[in-house]
C-alpha cells in the first residue's frame, strides 16, 4: 500500500500503531465493503475500528490487526469447516461472536460474514433501505 512501509508519522498514531501493511489493506477492503451500507459506522472500539449497524457493534479489528471479530449466529459451522480461519478463545465461548484470521480468510467468504452479521444487528429500518439498495442495483 505504501512504496516502503506505514510513513513514520503514521505509525506513531495511537489508534492505528497495531497495524502494519496488511492491516492497512484488510481495513480498506473492510470500509469498501460496509460504509456503503444503510446505516453503517466506523468507531473506535478497544482501540481498534468496530463497525456498528446503528448503535449495534457487528464487527470490529482485533488488536494485532489481524483477527477480525464478527457477530455470527453459525460460527459452529465455520469453525468446522475450517478452524485455522475461523475460531473463538475463551473470552467467546458464551457470545455469538467468532474470530476470522484475515490473512486466510477468502474475499467472498468474508463478505458473506459481514452481510450476514450487519444483517443480524441492523434495524428493520436499515435492513429494508439495505433491500432496496439491492433492487437499485
Amino acid at each position: 500500500m505504501f512504496a516502503n512501509g506505514i510513513p513514520e508519522f503514521l505509525k506513531s498514531s495511537p489508534d492505528i500503531s497495531f497495524m502494519n501493511d496488511s492491516s492497512f489493506i484488510h481495513l480498506q477492503f473492510l470500509r469498501n465493503t460496509l460504509l456503503p451500507m444503510p446505516g453503517v459506522s466506523e468507531k473506535l472500539c478497544y482501540g481498534t475500528p468496530g463497525f456498528y449497524a446503528g448503535k449495534k457493534l457487528f464487527a470490529r479489528v482485533k488488536e494485532d490487526g489481524e483477527t477480525l471479530v464478527v457477530q455470527s449466529s453459525e460460527r459452529d459451522k465455520w469453525m468446522d469447516a475450517d478452524p485455522e480461519t475461523f475460531f473463538i478463545t475463551d473470552h467467546y465461548l458464551n457470545y455469538d461472536y467468532m474470530l476470522i484470521n484475515l490473512q486466510r480468510v477468502t474475499p467472498d467468504d468474508l463478505v458473506s460474514l459481514l452481510i450476514t452479521a450487519y444483517q443480524n444487528r441492523a434495524t428493520g429500518k436499515l435492513l429494508q433501505a439495505f433491500r432496496e439498495n439491492l433492487k437499485i442495483q
